[in-house]
């Protein structure tokens, strides 16, 4: 009797860091647990497979994939539609595929302000200054192709039909630990979950002393400004923490470390756009009623944009307003 076929994993990266990539790496020998239950048919980062092995595949033949990185160009948009009519599961695997993540930043600028800053003007560039990448480039040897990048960063589930939303920035190695037994296991919840991690927000489940009811915030500071108390709330101390609006199950490594939750696990259940439910939530801790004085207040929030949306602006409001 022929053994039963084992089910069929793919792992992607798009527009991305490679830190998603790193956590799977440090499943350490579960991975073997891994490869003993299913077989890895696509995993580039890790392997030398080829495009053209996942286009020779039937469609649906790739039980579960796991795609990370946000849409940036048109090979990133290709890849997710080749893969998503290839598996029959599709997780959107880490803040920038479930959010954005912090490419998602870039939908404040258009794409020739980006390219100036990058290629023309950043301190670092030494010979290179002004030499921008071209979607076609002739060499001798005959022509070198990029995908032209699109005008705005997209989330996965803005070009395509994705099963699960895995977040964290990256997910922690627990939770995908967790997540693929489910997996394997036929113990996925209903479709459109978020999975790997908890309802409650990480406020919930921080250990810290909270402040009292009705403190008040007259100045913000950053954390490197601060003598910072390991068992005090991070707001009473001044300092922005994103730990109200945001999803627990993290096992908060940042509070651990002493430093205020960075947002990466997405919005809390309930929660439509965490980045306008933070300045709102923050909003009322201010201090003043007095415009001038606010507004000094205001000022003392370095990067608005980046700590209230540092992964989800391309998932927020506003970044559908600009680009719809």
């Amino acid at each position: 009797m022929a053994a039963e076929a084992k089910p069929k994993l793919a792992f992607y990266w798009a527009g991305s860091c490679g830190g998603c990539e790193i956590t799977i790496t440090e499943l350490g020998m579960r991975l073997v647990d891994v490869s003993e239950l299913a077989d890895i048919v696509f995993w580039p980062a890790a392997m030398d497979f080829k495009y053209d092995d996942v286009r020779g595949l039937a469609d649906q033949e790739i039980d579960l994939c796991f795609f990370n990185g946000a849409i940036r160009n048109a090979e990133n948009e290709e890849f997710a539609h080749l893969l998503r009519r290839k598996s029959k599961i599709m997780v959107a695997f880490g803040s920038c595929s479930h959010l954005g993540g912090i490419p998602g930043l870039a939908n404040m600028y258009d794409i020739e302000a980006l390219c100036e800053r990058v290629f023309d003007t950043s301190p670092s560039l030494d010979n290179s200054r002004g030499i921008r990448p071209q979607t076609i480039t002739k060499v001798p040897e005959g022509e070198i192709k990029l995908p032209p990048l699109h005008q705005s960063v997209k989330h996965l589930a803005e070009i395509t039909d994705v099963d699960y939303f895995m977040p964290g920035c990256p997910p922690v190695v627990d939770q995908v630990w967790k997540v693929f037994q489910a997996a394997l296991n036929g113990e996925l919840p209903p479709k459109g979950s978020v999975i790997g991690a908890d309802e409650k927000s990480v406020c919930d489940v921080c250990p810290r002393e909270k402040g009292e009811p009705g403190f008040r915030i007259s100045e913000f500071k950053r954390p490197h400004e601060v003598d910072l108390d390991p068992d005090k709330c991070f707001l009473t101390q001044g300092v922005i923490c994103c730990g109200p609006v945001t999803r627990a199950g993290c096992g908060t490594p940042c509070l651990n470390g002493n430093m205020p939750c960075r947002g990466c696990y997405g919005p809390a259940e309930g929660i439509i756009d965490q980045g306008a439910k933070l300045a709102s939530f923050i909003g009322g801790l201010i201090d003043t009623d007095d415009p001038e004085k606010l507004q000094s207040i205001l000022d003392s929030i370095v990067d608005p944009a980046g700590t209230f949306y540092r992964f989800g602006l391309a998932h927020s409001i506003i970044s559908k307003m600009k680009y719809e």
